[in-house]
């Protein structure tokens, strides 16, 4: 099952090269996500998890943005059934959400 969220992303990564003689390409999106309780304790607050998407070319349409990170972006995840009463996401698309200009503030008078 496929969905759509609005993520927040803090980092892209690219990876590229050759382990053991086999290649490797991708690029890794760090997601800001919900820190989950356990049985070990309780927690609050958000963390970012690692999604990888395609080959490490998807990071050029990102490395303008450096600056601007953390960023809002639009993802399209797919859901798939995991082990035992487990799911898996997997990143298929995301993209940053278009930032409308700042409205100009007007001068403070003393």
């Amino acid at each position: 099952m496929q969905f759509n969220s609005q993520v927040i992303v803090h980092a892209v990564k690219e990876s590229v090269g050759e382990m053991e003689g086999r290649a490797f390409s991708s690029t890794t999106f760090h997601c800001e996500v919900d820190l989950k309780e356990n049985g070990a304790g309780r927690s609050i607050g958000r963390v970012t998890r690692p999604f990888k998407l395609g080959d490490h070319k998807e990071f050029d349409k990102w490395a303008h943005l450096g600056s601007s990170l953390p960023i809002q972006a639009e993802a399209v995840f797919e859901m798939t059934a995991a082990r035992e009463d487990g799911t898996a996401l997997k990143l298929v698309s995301i993209k940053p959400v278009s930032r409308a200009a700042a409205p100009q503030q007007a001068a403070v008078k003393a």
